[in-house]
């Protein structure tokens, strides 16, 4: 454990990178939250929404990718603040703007900022937190994307009472410039930047001041764990894709519920989810604490296969008990919730579906959080971001695989048959893992055996 020195230190840098990554997020949506004010006095299209949305995803993916690697060679604190300064000049620019052109390419170079903000969290969070720690304050601290989610558009219609959209852009990156140069001052990239001693021994130093522990990238790239890692992610991430972007379609379309019921459903899956990713963080930092990393598989392993092996039995629940509005006859775990839907008032199977969208929900998020912590330790510490860099970059494939082809399969055949197809591959992809998780969890060069 670290000693004294620490505490103090680790609050402020934590609450810094919290609050600057809530900014962040909430910048990254502020397009979203004010867009129906903005059609009522620029005319945009559907197709111009579409390119607007599209080129920020697409910046961002890439820059969330090459931002890893980047941690790995520049300064954490600078990158993260840096990210947040342009975030917010880009937004400041686009509320002067009104162009389409103009706003599709200041909303890309907005996605490429975004992608500086969470590699370097990333990072830090590994030099100033133990192992023991790690996975917990990295679950806390990916709520901030929850808590600007969820308070951004109350925010944003706030200021909309007395603010046009302009201003309201404009004074949400103003305030993104001021905590950028705040976080340059409060961040530190490690201890022994303050004088502490590093919590993660540095290594030793060889020819040409290079260390003579660190691994090269091919070595890293020629670690099958990494690969086993980002297929799991890629698996994971987009089953979750598909059940927040579809998952209401295939209540109402094909399961006769109402559009209340469908949102209700999504509101229930994120609430499970923030959940999902702190327990998961705080149980796996505690299976760390009792028997350590080691070599060869890794302690949060059993709750991850756990949370994985849930959200297929969610999704066989969701697929097969969910039916119409009133259906015929209704199993008995659905009649048991009788007393707590009287309560909410609602029927017993519109609380069955918001319970499976929590449980599900729990569930997808606890892995997507494991496998960045997993990705993030299990790599040598010179390219710890690079490692998270690749199994980010496998994930948004998830999220692509998640889009058209998945509504392809449910146009040529229906929305049950998708997340068939999706519930059979979450389920191959647990058992794949299961007989994979004790390989060689250490990623990058093998340490040489002392005679």
């Amino acid at each position: 454990m670290a000693g004294p020195g620490y505490g103090a230190r680790r609050a402020v840098i934590f609450a810094a990178m919290y609050v600057g990554y809530t900014l962040y997020y909430f910048n990254r949506k502020t397009f979203s939250f004010v867009m129906p004010a903005v059609m009522e006095e620029v005319a945009l299209a559907k197709d111009d929404l579409g390119l607007i949305s599209s080129s920020q995803s697409a910046a961002y993916a890439l820059s969330k990718f090459l931002s890893g690697v980047l941690s790995d060679r520049l300064s954490a604190r600078w990158l993260f603040s840096s990210g947040l300064l342009l975030v917010g000049l880009v937004n400041v620019l686009f509320s002067r703007s009104s162009a389409v052109a103009a706003f599709a390419a200041l909303w890309f170079l907005n996605g490429l900022a975004q992608g500086l903000g969470w590699p370097p969290c990333a990072k830090v969070l590994r030099k100033w937190f133990e192992p023991s720690q790690f996975g917990t304050w990295w679950a806390v601290l990916s709520t901030s994307m929850n808590l600007a989610g969820g308070l951004g558009p109350l925010v944003a219609a706030l200021m909309a009472l007395s603010y046009d959209w302009r201003t309201t852009l404009a004074l949400s990156g103003s305030v993104c410039v001021v905590a950028s140069l705040a976080c340059l001052l409060l961040i530190k990239n490690e201890p022994s930047d303050v004088g502490l001693p590093n919590i993660e021994p540095g290594p030793k130093k060889g020819g040409k001041g290079s260390s003579s522990e660190d691994s090269t990238l091919a070595e890293l790239l020629l670690s099958p764990y990494l690969w086993v890692l980002s297929t799991g992610y890629l698996v994971v991430f987009g089953i979750k894709t598909c059940c927040t972007d579809w998952g209401q379609l295939f209540l109402i379309q094909e399961r006769g519920q109402s559009t209340l019921v469908g949102s209700s459903y999504m509101s229930a899956l994120e609430v499970g989810g923030l959940v999902g990713s702190i327990v998961a963080g705080y149980l796996s930092d505690r299976a760390v604490a009792r028997v350590g990393l080691s070599q060869h598989g890794n302690p949060r392993h059993t709750l991850l296969l756990s949370m994985m092996a849930g959200m297929s039995a969610s999704m066989y629940l969701f697929r097969v008990t969910v039916t119409g509005s009133s259906p015929k006859e209704s199993s008995s775990w659905i009649l048991a919730l009788h007393p707590l839907a009287v309560l909410v008032g609602l029927t017993e199977h519109e609380l069955w579906i918001l319970v499976l969208g929590a449980v599900f929900g729990f569930c997808s998020y606890g892995p997507i959080a494991l496998f960045g912590v997993i990705a993030n330790e299990s790599a040598p510490s010179n390219l710890c971001g690079t490692s998270h860099a690749i199994v980010a970059l496998m994930a948004n494939v998830g999220g692509f695989l998640a889009g058209l082809p998945f509504s392809t399969i449910a146009k040529h055949y229906s929305w049950g048959t998708a997340f068939w197809v999706a519930e059979l591959t979450c389920t191959a992809s647990t058992v794949a893992f299961f007989f994979l998780r004790n390989i060689r969890t250490k990623m990058g060069r093998v340490p040489k055996k002392v005679d």
